[in-house]
């Protein structure tokens, strides 16, 4: 049966799907909206999570098992953990000396070491996708992350050598970009843009990135972003090199912002140079928009009336490679 997103359209019969979490704040979950995930999960069977940190609240024993307990559940549901991330949250802000020495022990022990060895980088691959996980939090700073100049350096080459079949994700907690304010104002998220973004944004388009994907602010959306860019402000659209910056709300916790309830992202590609929309009549939509890689990204929100998440905003992103 194929799957229909808007009229006379399906979702590719070959496509793959990734869970999008981020911010879950293990012991501030809401455990209505932990079994809304768990059913989402069991309905439309993704084939993996990610991660992009912030996955427990204070670093805890109990709450990275609880985390652990958690993707447990989801792999057992067909959804298995791919990659993760930490995020500031996932030091320890009061246990100074684990902080200063041993920042890291306690989310290793849960989710391996490898996201958080020396440089940083961690690379999962198959047929159909490049995942490069950044750890972008540093002991020495509260919220805001970076990128170092070897991080970035590594991560471009990782891309430089994916297959053309792979869709190219790069993960990071804290944004790569944000959107402007109202009116065009500097946005008040504009504080925590990763340092050295500018930097990041130019290496990874001209090496061939896809997706960016992050949390942190818990305010979804998905934003092209151009290289040039001013502190990541940037250009919603251009005809040279660029890629996309996918931001994930707050999946399962009670610290949402205002207007933005408990969120997931989705992401359905394909790993042909058709789209991953496809026509489902004969003669529907211009040949043009059957053509080409891209990705479809779906943003699922928490509905209190209903408990269950619910479909919200959803966009196809041109990924702007040529056919393979």
């Amino acid at each position: 049966m194929s799957e229909a997103v808007r009229p006379g359209w399906r979702v590719h019969p070959d496509a793959q799907r990734l869970l999008h979490l981020s911010d879950l704040h293990l012991g501030t979950e809401r455990p209505q909206v932990v079994q809304a995930l768990l059913a989402w999960v069991a309905q439309h069977r993704p084939q993996g999570v990610v991660l992009t940190g912030d996955i427990t609240q204070r670093a805890t024993v109990a709450q990275f098992a609880a985390a652990r307990r958690l993707t447990d559940a989801l792999a057992g549901l067909g959804a298995p953990l791919l990659a993760c991330v930490p995020g500031n949250h996932d030091i320890p802000l009061f246990a100074l000396w684990a902080r200063a020495f041993q920042p890291y022990r306690r989310y290793a022990q849960a989710f391996g070491h490898e996201a958080v060895q020396s440089d940083g980088v961690c690379v999962r691959a198959d047929g159909t996708r490049l995942l490069v996980s950044v750890n972008t939090t540093r002991r020495w700073r509260h919220e805001r992350g970076e990128l170092s100049p070897a991080q970035i350096q590594r991560v471009a080459d990782h891309l430089r050598a994916a297959a053309p079949t792979q869709l190219r994700v790069v993960l990071v907690h804290q944004p790569l970009a944000v959107r402007d304010g109202a009116g065009r104002r500097r946005s008040p998220d504009a504080a925590q843009v990763l340092r050295r973004a500018r930097e990041a944004i130019a290496a990874w388009s001209a090496a061939g990135c896809d997706l960016v994907l992050g949390g942190h602010i818990h305010l979804p959306y998905a934003m092209r972003v151009v290289p040039g860019a001013s502190r990541g402000l940037a250009p919603a659209a251009s005809s040279g090199p660029g890629l996309w910056v996918v931001q994930a709300g707050t999946a399962i916790s009670s610290r949402t912002r205002p207007g933005a309830p408990n969120s997931f992202g989705e992401l359905v590609w394909t790993s042909t140079p058709e789209r991953v929309l496809a026509p489902d009549l004969p003669g529907v939509g211009q040949a043009a928009e059957a053509a080409g890689r891209s990705c479809l990204w779906r943003q699922w929100n928490f509905d209190a009336q209903r408990a269950e998440f619910v479909l919200a905003r959803r966009g196809v992103l041109d990924l702007g490679i040529e056919d393979v």
